[in-house]
């Protein structure tokens, strides 16, 4: 299960350098459930998410998913990357140890979604969710915004969705 928030950021964070980081690339083979093939630094997954039963767990501003991941050879990436619907996803995403404990893990695009950023949070359950207390460099929770769904973003590809709503 998975159990997480998702901000925008005020302000980027100085010093991302110091960080734990991850280039990745990510497709989406089917939006439901979602189906995602992802290439993360020298790593190849192939991952699966649902919502567990009712659509409306959870409260509003956590998402909450059944999620299964599944180790992939180079070429059968590559194979299965050629079969994504959409747009393919560039970010780099930095591993941030947060002042409470937590890991934030921020997500910085390039590509056609370049200059879109948004950080997400994973908690141990509900009660943890609830419990956080952003960082003063955190904004607007959207974790129930669609339009930032990487599953979403795939099928845009650009920052439009942004300006027309």
């Amino acid at each position: 299960m998975e159990i997480e928030k998702k901000f925008l950021v005020k302000v980027l964070p100085d010093g991302l350098e110091q960080y734990e980081k991850k280039v990745i690339e990510q497709g989406y083979l089917c939006q439901r459930p979602v189906v995602r093939v992802r290439r993360s630094n020298n790593n190849y997954i192939l991952t699966y998410k649902s919502r567990p039963g009712d659509f409306k767990t959870g409260s509003a501003d956590v998402i909450i998913n059944n999620e299964a991941e599944f180790p992939l050879s180079k070429d059968s990436y590559e194979h299965l990357r050629e079969k994504t619907d959409g747009y393919l996803i560039e970010k780099t995403r930095y591993i941030i140890p947060l002042p409470d404990g937590h890991k934030g893990e921020l997500d910085i695009f390039g590509g056609k979604l370049k200059g879109l950023y948004f950080i997400e949070v994973e908690f141990a359950d509900e009660e943890d969710a609830a419990a956080f207390i952003p960082p003063e460099w955190f904004g607007e929770n959207v974790s129930n915004d669609k339009r930032y769904t990487n599953s979403y973003l795939s099928q845009c590809g650009s920052l439009d969705v942004f300006l027309n709503n």
